[in-house]
């Protein structure tokens, strides 16, 4: 929802670029707030009460989405973004490391990808329906009506996981929970130190990528509005078949080859973008969806790989590197509109050049051996 609130926002408030990425600063700086007081709740109550507390926090901000649209505040509506995400912290801490517990260790990396081919189906539906939401018959800007439809189906969902059997999957009695003992035993998993790094420039990247893909095709290549709207959906496609197609993938390359390979791939097309306007760019800047597809929930995985009873608290270290998509945004922004929009692309291929050296040497199974001996 962020990337076609983004633009429909600047027009209706008459934003610039540095004011608009907002939206993605207040979004994603939830995860540099709410990761530890969260894997606190989980360890607590267990994952079901986290997700039921979760969803009911995210639909609240989208209901004060009402507000916003009828006192007209920019400011309401970035409140409104701040506690939606504060929900979907949740929901990141929470469910990500249960999917890597419910199963087999080996098919990990397999599951985490097969539960985002749904997020990414999602994300392919939400540009022309969202798009068709905001604006009404006469082109007028009504940003609050999408968000009311979500709090409806977000409640039908908590009430279906609230009289469903999941279970709760809280810790043992005798685990004690330390802020402290956190951070010191994450020294012990290098690879999970390294994953964290990596997970902030990748957040980083795809909020800049997604954030500016209707800019980039508005100013650079002249489409309107709803050709954007097309080509995002068209991006987000090709994210979910990616999505699916990794799930058979995986059984035959290396985790962490894949990473290494897509990254590469994604800084030529990002350099592409940046350094020519032609008649392609549009479905090559869309082709991004393909690479970018796989790669939160496979470096997730690479990161909490073999820690074990660890990996509830270290989803929500990782879930601190999230932060990214509020640091890297902002750079973007100013980036853009000092120099332009396809310039401002630099910044998420700068970000794919990180991930792309963590891929190929920092993970548990580098190509190349490294040696931690020093770490006890």
């Amino acid at each position: 929802m962020n990337d076609i609130l983004l633009p429909a926002l600047i027009t209706h408030f008459k934003l610039n670029y540095t004011q608009a990425t907002l939206i993605q600063f207040t979004f994603y700086s939830t995860y540099i707030i709410f990761p530890i007081p969260i894997a606190w709740m989980i360890h607590k109550f267990g994952y079901r009460i986290s997700l039921l507390v979760a969803l009911l926090t995210s639909s609240l901000g989208c209901i004060l989405f009402m507000p916003a649209r009828f006192l007209d505040s920019y400011p309401i509506v970035l409140m409104a973004i701040f506690i939606i995400s504060a929900g979907i912290t949740v929901i990141n801490v929470a469910a990500n490391p249960f999917i890597t517990l419910l199963g087999d260790p080996e098919g990990a990396h397999i599951r985490m990808n097969f539960v985002q081919v749904f997020s990414r189906i999602g994300y392919a539906s939400t540009p022309l329906i969202a798009t068709a939401l905001i604006y009404n018959y006469a082109g007028e800007i009504r940003f609050h009506f999408p968000y009311l439809l979500l709090a409806v189906l977000i409640m039908i969902i908590g009430t279906l996981i609230y009289f469903s059997k999941m279970p709760a999957m809280k810790a043992d009695a005798g685990d004690k929970f330390s802020v402290s003992g956190i951070f010191k035993a994450s020294i012990r998993y290098p690879h999970l130190v390294f994953g964290i790094v990596a997970m902030f420039f990748y957040v980083g990247a795809e909020a800049c990528t997604a954030g500016f893909f209707i800019p980039y095709l508005k100013t650079v290549l002249g489409f309107t509005e709803t050709q954007a709207a097309r080509y995002l959906t068209l991006y987000y496609i090709f994210a979910a078949v990616m999505g699916l197609a990794a799930v058979v993938i995986l059984r035959y390359i290396k985790a962490f080859r894949l990473v290494g390979i897509f990254g590469l791939v994604m800084i030529i097309c990002y350099l592409i973008c940046i350094l020519t306007n032609t008649g392609i760019n549009g479905y090559i800047l869309a082709s991004l969806g393909l690479f970018i597809s796989i790669m939160f929930p496979t470096i997730f995985s690479l990161a909490i790989e073999d820690i074990g009873s660890f990996a509830g608290r270290g989803s929500a270290l990782l879930n601190f590197a999230i932060v990214g998509g509020s640091v890297f945004p902002p750079l973007q922004g100013i980036i853009a509109d000092d120099f332009g929009v396809n310039i401002s692309y630099l910044v998420p291929c700068f970000c794919f050049m990180v991930i792309t050296i963590y891929a190929f040497f920092l993970t548990k199974q580098p190509l190349i051996k490294r040696n931690f001996s020093f770490i006890k």
